[in-house]
């Protein structure tokens, strides 16, 4: 029996995580937000190594290559904002790569194509001298006057050829740092990325730069052509952030009651900055294909998590099969790296993934009942097996109780996806409004996803898109506004999840139950947090959310315990 051959990929930016690949397969994945529960930790990794290894069994010895990426600086062995597992130690070996190339092989490795032309798009990547020092050979592709300049230049945007063995880079933009300004936006990324600019947009209605995705909830509010100006304009094959519209805006976010206040102007800017995206995006895509046509797209970068952008581009046909990666940002810098070091460094053949994104540990009955030792709060029950529990939270459901529903191993990436999600009845009314103030304690403007079976999404939503990482927006069908009005937005929108039975198989059951008892296949499904919370990662953690909460059941595995 041959011995494994493990790989690990670190990141080390913002978001960090960890990935273990055996024999080319991911088998362990975790963000270490979920372990340190800040949201969007970053920097040391250790912990979260250490989870992948503990996770696996084995130990440094076992791993035959380590492959990090970290935004600004080249990681030391030993030491990086503390101590490193590395320490004392110069096995194994150690490659570092720059952060758009961990993003397209984060795609690459995941996707369903033996070959496809990968884009990256996010607000920030390696610097320029740092990414030449990483690789050299790809000095062809900087324009020289860029290379020349004495300003700090990042990634903001890549395109590649994979051809099976190897990533090409074909197009590589760069971009200055953004300087001061005196207006009310300082781009907080490079100055003309697309995702600094909704960075810089959701800093000004939000207060808080990392509120992009509640941005993007908010648009829907929005009036279309109050603003009538661009951001971006595109010029010889280069995309760029315009200055002219920043001294347009000059009403900052002054704390939540003055956003309430003045909440339809904050929403008409949100509604524009979507806009403004979704052409520029599709704009630099199209431009790249044109130049170099495939039939097969990876799109990956924390910009490709908009998922209203991603339905435009998918609309626009500009090519035949687009796959969006699920752990598009930050967190799957460590994914691209630990493919970047089974594919490119050790030159293994791709091995065929089967489309899951969630590779966290499972818990077991006793770790289970180890949490539920002493709890006299609240009474709990534990389920002969699954189809029993699953029949009877779905009839809990139906009844209107909210789930919070902690299944097998965590979701990698942003998205609750079925194994550690807040489940509710998609049509009884005010749900919405309840787990927005009562449980996820939010803005109430906040919208929440359907998860649909997959083979009913084209009887709810028009387009009936196969959507499983609950990242693309459709449109539910007028006869089913009100059926489904706890998962569809303002506009008649809604950010899909058509659930994979294959690899999510509990969740899948359940569904089918719900739609047996209900005859609706579709429930709401948010993530099993609260505001400013990393998703739940433990049994402890998901009984405390559940005390501190008002939802009425949670689910562990077949233990529920209910209010």
């Amino acid at each position: 029996m041959s011995t494994p051959v493990y790989v690990l990929g670190t990141g080390l930016s913002h978001n960090g995580s960890a990935v273990l690949l055996k024999d080319g397969h991911i088998c362990v994945a975790i963000e270490k937000e979920r372990l340190t529960r800040i949201k969007h930790d970053g920097g040391n990794d250790t912990e979260a190594i250490q989870y992948c290894l503990d996770a696996e069994g084995i130990t440094l010895k076992d791993i035959t290559l380590v492959v990090q990426c970290a935004n600004f600086e080249i990681p030391e062995r030993d030491t990086y904002k503390g101590k490193r597992v590395f320490a004392e130690t110069d096995k194994p070996k150690i490659v570092n790569i720059s952060h758009h190339l961990a993003h397209a092989y984060s795609a690459v490795g995941t996707s369903p194509f033996d070959e496809c032309a990968v884009m990256v798009i996010d607000g920030c990547g390696s610097p320029l001298n740092q990414f030449l020092e990483l690789h050299p050979e790809q000095r062809k592709h900087i324009p020289e006057e860029i290379y020349n300049s004495m300003e700090m230049f990042c990634e903001k945007d890549s395109f590649y050829h994979y051809n099976g063995t190897k990533l090409i880079p074909l197009v590589k933009d760069f971009s200055p740092m953004s300087q001061q300004q005196e207006t009310a936006f300082t781009l907080p990324t490079t100055q003309h990325s697309i995702g600094g600019f909704y960075s810089a947009i959701s800093e000004y209605v939000f207060g808080d730069m990392d509120d992009v995705g509640k941005l993007m909830g908010l648009a829907p509010f929005g009036e279309s052509g109050v603003f009538d100006f661009e951001a971006f304009e595109f010029k010889s094959g280069r995309l760029y952030v315009r200055d002219d519209w920043k001294n347009r805006f000059n009403n900052p976010s002054q704390g939540y009651n003055y956003f309430k206040q003045n909440f339809d102007y904050y929403a008409n800017v949100a509604l524009w900055a979507q806009q403004q995206v979704e052409k520029a995006v599709v704009q630099c895509i199209t431009n790249r294909l044109e130049k170099f046509p495939h039939k097969n797209l990876c799109y990956s970068g924390g910009v490709a998590l908009n998922a209203v952008a991603n339905a435009k581009l998918e609309d626009s046909a500009i090519t035949e099969n687009i796959y969006f990666e699920p752990a598009a940002a930050d967190n799957g810098l460590a994914l691209g790296c630990a493919f970047y070091g089974w594919l490119e460094y050790l030159k293994m053949p791709k091995q065929k993934h089967n489309g899951s994104t969630c590779f966290g540990k499972r818990y077991t009955d006793t770790e289970i009942e180890s949490t539920l030792e002493g709890y006299t709060r609240y009474p709990y029950k534990k389920f002969s097996n699954h189809n029993k529990m699953i029949s009877y939270v779905a009839g809990k459901l139906n009844e209107g109780k909210t789930v919070g529903w902690f299944q097998s191993g965590s979701e990698f990436g942003p998205r609750s996806l079925g194994r550690r999600s807040i489940l509710a009845h998609p049509g009884i009314n005010g749900m919405k409004n309840h787990i927005n103030r009562n449980i996820k304690f939010r803005e109430d403007f906040r919208p929440f996803a359907p998860a649909v079976l997959k083979d009913k999404v084209n009887e709810y939503f028009t387009k009936g898109r196969y959507s499983p990482y609950m990242i693309l927006v459709d449109q539910t069908k007028p006869k089913y506004m009100e059926l489904l009005k706890n998962v569809t937005h303002k506009n008649g929108s809604a950010r899909v999840q058509t659930v994979e039975e294959s690899w999510n198989p509990v969740f899948g059951a359940l569904l089918e139950e719900f739609y047996k008892q209900s005859g609706i296949a579709v429930l709401l499904n948010t993530s099993l947090n609260k505001r400013g919370m990393p998703i739940v990662e433990t049994p402890q953690e998901a009984l405390n959310l559940f005390d501190i909460t008002a939802l009425d059941i949670i689910v562990m595995e077949n233990y529920v315990i209910e209010k």
